[in-house]
């Protein structure tokens, strides 16, 4: 083929690759740093829903404050400055920042490890090469893509992940999905260690600028989930901090693994998730996902309301490990209102919080 005829190719094969791309689509960039953040389980001090003491702290259980590695958002990749979390958004808890991504989009996290461990960023849903995984395993890798596996302390990485139509909503599914991001560098303990949060995914098509649902009004996310702190990567940080373990007790005490699990919803228990708050009529989405752990069967449940998921009405569906369901809400019954895990076990455990409805 003559040098003239092989500028040609090039310039059709460019054309038929930039046709096939979107002309909207984004590169939606997130700088996100795990940070060393010290969690209360319950910051009032209070039972919020029986407006009562919390059960009172007995050995082994440490207390109800930890410390954890979270995802946190950031306004720039110099990360000196943490991006605020809007008032209304404070109920998102431990939960890292929503990566919004609308169908055809790329989506770029530059990471920051700010903690003393190896971690790293997973996605679930959205499309990777082996460099942007996050996952160590044997998989025949090169060792120029296994940066991303665990990053050091005070190490950067960028992951880059494409968002095709299979990671979108559906047939049957409404205009958003939820995935969820995590620390897979030591799969089982990560999670209890901190790490983890939402990728909530658009229809092509159906997104604001921001990336959320054109035909939603409110947007909640609701991880139900076991937090397992004799698991965590810093229970020797919690066992050596005096505040935090002021009595010396160590890990081999009886019944130390049950005493220092938390049933959460976005890692707030006995009603201190702060209040979610919507107006009758509005068009109110759910987005529910539970962790992993040996526990994590869960039954959210709406006092008061009803919601509809993929067409079927209902007040409780079902979770399990890992899971993702997204429900939709037009809430007509004004009040403060219950949700919970009907479960008993998780909600004697305090898997509760309320919502309020306003007329």
């Amino acid at each position: 083929m003559s040098a003239a005829r092989s500028a040609v190719a090039a310039v059709l094969a460019g054309i038929a690759i930039a046709s096939a791309v979107p002309c909207d689509a984004a590169v939606r960039t997130y700088f996100i740093a795990a940070d060393d953040v010290l969690w209360n389980f319950a910051p009032s001090g209070h039972d919020l829903m029986a407006d009562a003491p919390l059960p009172k702290v007995q050995s082994p259980q440490l207390g109800w404050r930890y410390h954890k590695a979270l995802y946190r958002a950031y306004t720039d990749a110099t990360f000196r400055h943490l991006k605020a979390r809007r008032p209304s958004n404070a109920y998102l808890g431990l939960l890292g920042p929503i990566i919004r991504a609308e169908v055809g989009d790329t989506i770029v996290v530059t990471f920051k490890n700010n903690t003393r461990l190896h971690l790293s960023v997973h996605p679930y849903g959205v499309e990777y090469d082996k460099a942007s995984e996050g996952a160590p395993y044997r998989d025949g890798s090169p060792r120029s893509e296994t940066s991303d596996d665990a990053v050091a302390p005070g190490g950067v990485y960028a992951y880059r992940w494409a968002v095709p139509e299979r990671s979108g909503p559906g047939p049957m599914d409404p205009s958003s999905v939820l995935w969820m991001y995590y620390s897979h560098t030591d799969e089982v303990r990560d999670v209890s260690t901190g790490p983890i949060g939402p990728i909530i995914i658009t229809r092509r098509g159906m997104a604001r600028a921001d990336g959320s649902p054109q035909d939603v009004d409110s947007e909640f996310v609701a991880m139900f989930s076991e937090v397992d702190e004799s698991q965590s990567r810093l229970i020797p940080e919690n066992l050596r901090d005096a505040s935090i373990n002021p009595h010396h007790i160590s890990p081999s005490a009886p019944a130390f693994q049950p005493s220092n699990q938390f049933f959460t919803i976005n890692g707030f228990v006995f009603g201190n998730l702060p209040m979610l708050t919507m107006t009758r009529g509005q068009r109110v989405r759910w987005y529910l996902m539970s962790s992993m752990s040996d526990f994590d069967f869960h039954a959210p449940t709406w006092h008061g309301q009803t919601v509809l998921y993929k067409g079927q009405r209902s007040n409780t569906l079902a979770l399990g490990p890992t899971d993702s369901k997204v429900a939709d809400m037009v809430p007509e019954n004004p009040g403060v209102w219950e949700f919970d895990c009907d479960l008993n076990i998780h909600h004697q455990a305090g898997m509760s919080a309320r919502f309020t409805v306003l007329p």
